[in-house]
This record gives C-alpha cells, sequence and structure tokens, in this order.
C-alpha cells in the first residue's frame, strides 16, 4: 500500500520552515504497513495544489496532505480541495464549538477564527485537539485524501489520535519490520563489497539499506509479508547471518546515540570520564551530558583551544608542542593523561585538529585531527583525515572519539 505526502505553504520552499512534517508521517505510517512513494512540497496557489492532489491521486490510494489551513487569505487549501472534490464549505457548530475550546482564554473570538468552522460538505471531518484547525477526510474510488494542519504538534496529535487508526481500519496492508545495525570499522563501498554475496542471496521479502554518516553506518533489514511470525522468522535468520560475517563490527542492534551506549557502558563498569577538546570545542563533553543521569559517569571537561592552555592545565610539554605541534598523535596522548589526572576520572578522550575552513598545510591538511582515548594504561589514537566542511569534520571527530572509547571499554 503506497501513500504520497504533499506539504504546502511558501515558507517550506524559501527555507523558512523545515519540513518536519514528513519524516515523522513516513516513519509511521511505515509502522502500518504503507509506504511512501513521493514528497512533493508546493507553494500557496491552487493551481499547483490542483496539479499535485490531482497527480498524487493517480498514483496511490492514500495522499496525506499538510499545510494551508490557517484563517488567513493566503491559506487555500479548503477552498482548493472543495474545488477539487466538486463541493462547497458549509458551517459545522461542533467545530465550531472546538474552536471556540482551543481558543478560550488565549485568543478573542472573531471573523476569522471563526471561519475555521467552515468544512467542506461532502468529507468526513475530524476534530483538532490541540488546535483550530480541523481535518478533512475524502474518499473517492477507494482512495483517501485527508487534509490536516501543518503545525507540527497539531499534525502528529491528529494523526496519532485519529489519522492512523482511520486508515490501519480501512486498508488491509502487510506487516513490516525492521532491525537495525550500527557498524563501525568500513567505508560504505568496502562494507558494501563484503557484504555482496550475503545480499545477494536475500529472500525477496527481506531488503537491505545503508545508511552512512560520518563514520557510523547503520545497516536497516526490512522485512514485510502478510504473517508477523513468518517475517520475525526471516529477519532472525539472516541477522544471524549478518552477525557471523561482521562479528563484533556491529556495536551496536540498536539505532541509538553513541553517547548513550558510551554512558550505559561506563555505568555498567562504574567508571568515569573526561574530555579535553580543542577543535571540537567542547562538543564530546555536550553530547554526553545531553543524557539523564551522565553526573554518574561525568565528570567534567576542558576546551584546550591555545597552547598555554594545554600546557597549564593539561601539562602538554612545551617540547611536544614544538617538535611536534599542537594537531599531533604525540600531544593528544599527553592530553589524555592530563585530563585523567587533573579531572580524576578512570577514562579520558581527547581531540586536535584542523576543523576548517582555513588553517591547513600540506602535513596537515583542513580536516586533520588527531583523537586519542585512554583507560587505565592503555592509550589509543586515531588520525581523522576527511574534510567534509567544518560543522561534519568536527561530528565526525566526536562519532570517532567515542567509538575509540567504546572499544577500550568492551
Amino acid at each position: 500500500m503506497f501513500a504520497e505526502i504533499i506539504t504546502i505553504g511558501d515558507e517550506l520552499l524559501i527555507g523558512q520552515v523545515v519540513d518536519t512534517n514528513s519524516a515523522w508521517m513516513g516513519q509511521e505510517l511505515n509502522k502500518i504497513g504503507i509506504e511512501v512513494l513521493r514528497i512533493v512540497s508546493i507553494r500557496d496557489r491552487e493551481e499547483e495544489i490542483m496539479e499535485a492532489v490531482n497527480n498524487a491521486m493517480k498514483r496511490v490510494n492514500i495522499v496525506l496532505v499538510t499545510g494551508g489551513l490557517g484563517p488567513t487569505k493566503d491559506d487555500i487549501t479548503k477552498q482548493t480541495l472543495c474545488k477539487y472534490f466538486h463541493t462547497e464549505l458549509i458551517f459545522s457548530e461542533e467545530v465550531f464549538e472546538n474552536v471556540k475550546r482551543v481558543l478560550a482564554g488565549k485568543i478573542p473570538m472573531n471573523a476569522l477564527n471563526k471561519s475555521q468552522a467552515m468544512v467542506p460538505k461532502d468529507c468526513t471531518v475530524i476534530n483538532n485537539p490541540v488546535g483550530s484547525a480541523s481535518v478533512s477526510w475524502f474518499e473517492k474510488d477507494n482512495k483517501v485524501l485527508v487534509s490536516m494542519p501543518g503545525v507540527p504538534q497539531e499534525m502528529t496529535a491528529v494523526m496519532t489520535e485519529s489519522v492512523l487508526p482511520k486508515l490501519r481500519e480501512k486498508f488491509q496492508t502487510d506487516v513490516i519490520m525492521h532491525r537495525t545495525f550500527l557498524v563501525q570499522h568500513y567505508p560504505e563501498s568496502i562494507l558494501a563489497e563484503k557484504l555482496e554475496p550475503w545480499e545477494t542471496a536475500l529472500p525477496e521479502s527481506i531488503k537491505l539499506a545503508y545508511l552512512p554518516k560520518l563514520g557510523i553506518i547503520r545497516l536497516r533489514l526490512t522485512g514485510r509479508g502478510q504473517n508477523k511470525i513468518e517475517v520475525e522468522s526471516a529477519l532472525n535468520d539472516e541477522q544471524a547471518k549478518l552477525e557471523a560475517i561482521l562479528g563484533d563490527d556491529i556495536f551496536s542492534e540498536e539505532d541509538i546515540p553513541l553517547e548513550v551506549i558510551v554512558g550505559e557502558l561506563l555505568k555498567k563498569k562504574n567508571l568515569t570520564v573526561s574530555t579535553v577538546e580543542s577543535c571540537t570545542g567542547g562538543s564530546i563533553a555536550a553530547r554526553l551530558t545531553s543524557i539523564a543521569g551522565s553526573s554518574e559517569y561525568f565528570n567534567g571537561g576542558i576546551v584546550a583551544y591555545s597552547n598555554e592552555v594545554k600546557m597549564n592545565l593539561l601539562h602538554v610539554s612545551p617540547e611536544t608542542l614544538e617538535v611536534y605541534g599542537a594537531v599531533s598523535e604525540q600531544t593528544v596522548i599527553e592530553m589524555v593523561k592530563g585530563a585523567m589526572k587533573a579531572l580524576k576520572t578512570d577514562c579520558a578522550v581527547a581531540t586536535s585538529g584542523i576543523a576548517g575552513p582555513g588553517g591547513g598545510t600540506p602535513e596537515k591538511p583542513v580536516g586533520t585531527v588527531w583523537i586519542a582515548a585512554g583507560y587505565k594504561n592503555e592509550i589509543r589514537t586515531y588520525r581523522q583525515e576527511t574534510n567534509r566542511g567544518r560543522a561534519m569534520n568536527i561530528e565526525r571527530a566526536g562519532n570517532n572519539a567515542l567509538l575509540i572509547l567504546r572499544d577500550l571499554l568492551k
């Protein structure tokens, strides 16, 4: 069963608002066996809405439309859908009562707000529990079009409470199940080559997707079929084969952040950690402390941007900085030792590099980051050399630092 999502609003196309609705809807629809075939964003223009709806209704059985339901003149979705379905707007007392309830004590009732109670005559109207814009459910030739508000919290409320249950009831859909595996130590092309014989032999009901991001590859196995037990059994068989091929290179069988994985390891082993960061600017510490309960294992962090801080707080030797430079294996080793001593922790991570866009040299180009992790008497280091722009260089360095620490602790 396929669906298409149409998001309406000039603000989406000029980048003023980011479309988070489609991603959320895609995830939730997938859970009930409905695949999103296409996502289309269009302006608040009657001819564009008519064209998008007409094309979508030809392609799929389910069309979900968000946006354009406000009380102002530029919100024309209801009027345009009335034209498409050859119906008219009528006043709904039930919807008006809901509008009054939602706005009570917040916004005075005026003609514009009252117009929210105008709804298409030939549709099923669903009240919005958290907003004034109601939902219109149209059916035509065994196909469904649902028009919903574009405000994310309103859309998620009406989808969760009403739209998803109604779709599940109306359409008989396949069972869809996913398994996600987080993999390290492989570029995507090398991993694909390693898995090719197994992937080629996958049954028709099982699909594999590669989702790489900054040093980590998410492998997603998707199984679909009529019978939940059969789908689960097929996924179990293929998971066992995948684990036999990759072994410890699979560092998680859940799609959860690295900082959560590392935090759980630290808690399990009753260890404390500190961070000392140069080019990553405290972002690793921020990730670790974003997890509730991180005070159990995170003692503190130092942003050691200057050589003076490296020498005075971490006791990196001037000779090391003079001979090897701040961006060097020798420096991050001394930074890790200094962090564990200064912050009295069992383990630590350190970064020093050239995040960009400037500052690189032929020997140390932009994107070069030295990373170290220490635990007990062992320190592991890694040289990162990929330049993907400042923000991605920093995020990738954080991923690598946490991966090295995780390997050290496991």
